[in-house]
C-alpha cells in the first residue's frame, strides 16, 4: 500500500467542511489534518473528520514535517502570503480559488512554485465536475458540429448576511462575481475552444436601496469561510435584507476563438426554481446541447439519437477527481490540470470583464 498523502487543511470555514466531506472517498490514499487561529476550532474539525492532527495556528502545520500539502482556505486577501510561505516550507499546496486579486500574485507565486520544486493546483473543482468533462468530450466528438452560441445561466437568490467576510472586497478580492463567477467563467472557457474577448455589463443596483448596513468585524471571526452553513435555509437568508453589499449581478458577453459567441448570466440577487435550478446551452450548427448548470442532466441532440446523460453524481461537483489529479502531479513530478498558468488565463478574463464595466 502506498503512503497516504498528508494535507493540513489552513483556515476551518465552510468551504474546509466541503473539501474534508469529499475527501472520505479518497481514504485511505489521503488522510488531512486542520490548523485554525481558534486551536479549539482546529481540534472539533479533526474530531468531526478523522484527522491525524490539529494545531492553534497556520505556521505549525507548515512545521510539521508530516505535512506533505496545505490546503489554503482563507479569504483571498491572504492567499498569497500563505502559499509563499507554504512552498517556502516544502510543501505542495492547493490554493482555493480564486487564488489572487491580482497577476502580479500568480508571477510571485509561480516563481516561487519553480523555486522550491513543488506542485501548486488552483481549488478550480469546477474544472473537473463530470459535466464539464462531458461537454467537453461532446464537443470534441463534433456532436453539435460548428458552435454558434454558448450560453451559461447561474442565478439563484443568496445573500450574505452583515458579518459575512465577502462583504469587504478588500478580504474577496472584489464582488460576488469575481470571488464565485469565476468558477462559471472558467467552465465557459474549458470547452475545447477558448475565449478570445469578453466584456462586462453590470445592471443598475436597487433603486432607493443604498445596501448598506452593519459590516461588523469580518476580518477576525470567519477564520477563512462563512462559519454559517451556504444551505441555510431561505428565511435566515431573506432577514438578512439590505445587509449583504456586494454588487451581485454580472453580464458577460464573449467571443471564442473560433468565431462563435456566447453570454454569460449571473446573480445571487434573482429567485430562481427550487432556488437554484437553471438551464444553459451550446448551440451549433449540427445540434443543439441543453444541460442543467449544476451538473444533474444533459440532453444532446444533433449527430447520431438524441440522449439524455446525466453526468454523475458521485463525484458531481468535482472535488475528488480535483484531488486525483493532485495527487498524480505530486506523485509523477507532473503538472495538475488546474495550474497556476492555466488559472492565469481566467484572471486575464477577469482583467477584460472589469476593465470594460
Amino acid at each position: 500500500m502506498s503512503t497516504p498523502l498528508q494535507i493540513a487543511f489552513l483556515g476551518c470555514g465552510f468551504i474546509t467542511r466541503v473539501h474534508s466531506r469529499q475527501l472520505r472517498t479518497l481514504r485511505p490514499d489521503v488522510a488531512c489534518a486542520y490548523a485554525s487561529r481558534d486551536a479549539a476550532r482546529a481540534e472539533a474539525f479533526r474530531v468531526r473528520y478523522g484527522g491525524f492532527a490539529s494545531y492553534p495556528d497556520y505556521a505549525s502545520a507548515m512545521a510539521d514535517p508530516r505535512v506533505d500539502a496545505v490546503v489554503i482556505a482563507v479569504p483571498p486577501r491572504f492567499h498569497l502570503e500563505l502559499v509563499l510561505q507554504s512552498l517556502a516550507a516544502g510543501k505542495h499546496v492547493v490554493v482555493e480559488k480564486p487564488a489572487f486579486p491580482r497577476m502580479e500574485d500568480y508571477h510571485a507565486a509561480a516563481a516561487a512554485r519553480d523555486a522550491a520544486r513543488r506542485v501548486v493546483l488552483v481549488g478550480e473543482n469546477d474544472h473537473y465536475k463530470p459535466l464539464a468533462v462531458r461537454l467537453r468530450r461532446l464537443l470534441g466528438e463534433g456532436v453539435i458540429g460548428e458552435m454558434v452560441f454558448a450560453h451559461f445561466t447561474t442565478i439563484a437568490k443568496r445573500l450574505k448576511t452583515a458579518d459575512d467576510w465577502r462583504n469587504d472586497e478588500a478580504m474577496a478580492g472584489g464582488d460576488a462575481f469575481f470571488e464565485e463567477g469565476i468558477h462559471w467563467l472558467h467552465v465557459a472557457g474549458s470547452l475545447g475552444p477558448r475565449i478570445a474577448e469578453v466584456r462586462g455589463y453590470r445592471p443598475s443596483p436597487p433603486r432607493g436601496d443604498s445596501g448598506q448596513g452593519d459590516g461588523g468585524d469580518r476580518l477576525e471571526k470567519s477564520d477563512g469561510g462563512d462559519r454559517r452553513d451556504k444551505s441555510d435555509g431561505p428565511d435566515r437568508r431573506e432577514k438578512s435584507g439590505g445587509a449583504d453589499r456586494r454588487e451581485k449581478s454580472m453580464m458577460i458577453a464573449f467571443r471564442y476563438d473560433n468565431g462563435a459567441v456566447g453570454s454569460l448570466y449571473y446573480s445571487r440577487e434573482i429567485p430562481s426554481l427550487f432556488r437554484g435550478l437553471r438551464l444553459s446551452k451550446l448551440y451549433g450548427r449540427g445540434g443543439v446541447i441543453s444541460f442543467e448548470s449544476n451538473g444533474v442532466v444533459l440532453l444532446a441532440r444533433g449527430r447520431g439519437l438524441p440522449r439524455i446523460i446525466f453526468p454523475g453524481f458521485s463525484d458531481i461537483r468535482g472535488y475528488q477527481a480535483m484531488y486525483r489529479d493532485f495527487q498524480r502531479a505530486i506523485r509523477t513530478g507532473g503538472v495538475p490540470e488546474m495550474s497556476l498558468e492555466r488559472a492565469m488565463d481566467d484572471q486575464r478574463l477577469m482583467d477584460q470583464v472589469y476593465a470594460t464595466l
